[in-house]
């Protein structure tokens, strides 16, 4: 597999440095864990023009950039802040899995992690409870 290029990999840092502080996350203690996700974040670049989520098996992966939703960050991640390829993470390395439905793979691998930084991250969860409250009121 061809190594991407340094340009997209010094991208994909700023982006995940970036988004950690926005959603309230650490990147994986583990720079080694870090490094390879940012790295095949920076492989999908070159390969279908997004940053396609590295940790998930695509049989087409250019299709599946057109869906969106495992484009880093993933739709998971914006909704419930939980991270499967542990790139945004507690200090501790742990997935936040407070918020994902008691049935989600990650909260019976992990258990209840709770989010150490609950006022920052959930993008997506935070637009839906507002629609959710305004279609219950007739607002």
């Amino acid at each position: 597999m061809n190594e991407p290029s340094a340009a997209n990999v010094d991208k994909m840092w700023a982006y995940a440095r970036k988004y950690a502080e926005k959603s309230g996350t650490s990147l994986h203690p583990d720079r080694s864990v870090t490094e390879t996700v940012v790295t095949g974040l920076a492989r999908h670049i070159e390969q279908v023009g997004k940053p396609l989520c590295p940790c998930n098996f695509y049989p087409d992966p250019a299709a599946e950039a057109k869906q969106r939703r495992w484009i880093c960050a993933c739709d998971e991640m914006q909704k419930y802040k939980y991270c499967h390829c542990l790139l945004f993470v507690t200090p501790e390395g742990l997935p936040i899995t407070e918020y994902l439905p008691e049935d989600h793979e990650g909260r019976q691998a992990y258990g209840v992690v709770t989010d150490p930084v609950p006022d920052k991250g959930r993008a997506m969860a935070r637009v839906l409870d507002r629609h959710q409250a305004e279609t219950s009121t007739g607002g």
